[in-house]
């Protein structure tokens, strides 16, 4: 636990996104819906060059890196996305402020491996399924406001993608409770290759990633919290 106070930070990573309300809300978890109904053609994710990026803040400090997606499949009607499906490999977290051969870094992987965290001996994969897709309107992201520190956590809108295209909204499954969340995202669907990006803030305790959750903290001016926000990004490729 000591690891904490010395490396700054550590992140509980959550992944793809968001409540079901209105295009200005910000991000937050809902109860899971119902899966959208697949029609059409289906493409296989290509995992080489798709991934989920975090980010995870401390008031003294941050974490960031990526966790692999292992396999997934997304369907399109023509040029329409209809379904989604992509597994996540907690077990392949990478961490990238620090190199492997830090002391540091196989005890913070540990630990976010651990029950503290992502529980990954008993939930070693994370999942998310397409539950509806809409054009996105254009609006302001609305911004939560964070305990302000060295370290605040990033605002939705400067995480957010520069020229989204679409809300979506999915199941988000990770230590065995499932959620669903929306964000807005940039999809392309060009000559049966399908791209998509996004970027958004989540709250991780919703999955119960609640080690040194910050609504505990007695005094937050001496910094022993872990903000609750994590910043996530997502590039998926499927041909």
């Amino acid at each position: 636990m000591k690891l904490l106070q010395r490396t700054g930070l550590v992140i509980a990573l959550a992944f793809i996104v968001v409540a079901c309300g209105k295009p200005t809300d910000t991000v937050e978890a809902t109860d899971a819906a119902e899966v959208a109904e697949a029609t059409g053609k289906t493409l296989a994710i290509d995992p080489s060059t798709s991934q989920i990026n975090w980010r995870g803040y401390k008031p003294t400090g941050q974490h960031f890196g990526y966790i692999p997606v292992s396999t997934g499949e997304v369907t399109v009607q023509g040029e329409e996305l209809t379904g989604a499906k992509f597994v996540f490999d907690i077990t392949g977290l990478k961490i990238q402020d620090m190199e492997e051969s830090n002391e540091f870094y196989g005890k913070l992987w540990g630990h976010l491996q651990s029950p503290d965290f992502f529980d990954a001996a008993n939930h070693p994969q994370a999942t998310f399924e397409l539950t509806s897709i809409e054009p996105y309107a254009a609006g302001a992201i609305a911004d939560k406001e964070e305990f302000a520190s060295e370290n605040t956590p990033k605002k939705d809108s400067e995480v957010a993608s520069a020229n989204p295209t679409h809300w979506i909204s999915g199941n988000l499954t990770m230590r065995g409770t499932t959620k669903n969340i929306k964000f807005p995202a940039t999809v392309s669907i060009v000559d049966g290759a399908v791209t998509a990006s996004a970027g958004f803030n989540i709250d991780r305790t919703a999955w119960g990633l609640a080690y040194g959750d910050e609504s505990t903290a007695v005094d937050k001016a001496k910094d022993q919290f872990i903000y609750n926000t994590v910043s996530v990004g997502f590039d998926i490729k499927a041909n």
